[in-house]
């Protein structure tokens, strides 16, 4: 089922549960996928393009209850957390740092990278493998110890 179906479903349930998060975050959702669709001239997207949308939603979220909690404003983090756990459930299920340590030095072996000069490869071959996977910080991160190692 496409993800505007899902998310239109959702929408109900949480509308008849009064749950004024989730509907929110179901809105933004559903927002964005109407406003990418009116840029690609009303053009479906693909099930990538779905899931990126709804990451840069997810990472918008995350960095703005970062920043309330820095400036301790626990109150203005927590519905922003509750919302990433709404959107989240469209996402597929996100690898473990293990996992994503392992997925990479793979890639380093395969590509014959051998320090850090190569990162800008390593990157772009591991963002592309494990795109929709796991974040691009976490990637960035790994890359950078097992380059260095």
């Amino acid at each position: 089922m496409p993800l505007q179906d899902q998310v239109m479903t959702k929408m109900k349930d949480a509308m008849r549960a009064k749950d004024s998060v989730a509907l929110s975050s179901l809105r933004a959702i559903k927002s964005a996928l109407l406003l990418a669709q009116t840029a690609a001239s009303g053009t479906v997207l693909s099930a990538e393009e779905e899931i990126k949308l709804v990451q840069k939603l997810v990472k918008q979220r995350q960095d703005s209850a970062a920043i309330y909690k820095e400036q301790g404003r626990e109150d203005l983090a927590a519905p922003e957390l509750a919302e990433v756990a709404v959107l989240a459930q469209f996402l597929p299920e996100q690898l473990s740092e293990e996992e994503v340590k392992e997925a990479v030095a793979q890639i380093i072996a395969s590509s014959g990278a051998s320090g850090m000069g190569d990162m800008g490869k390593v990157m772009g071959l591991a963002s592309k493998e494990l795109a929709g996977k796991a974040d691009g910080k976490t990637i960035s991160s790994i890359v950078k110890v097992l380059l260095t190692a």
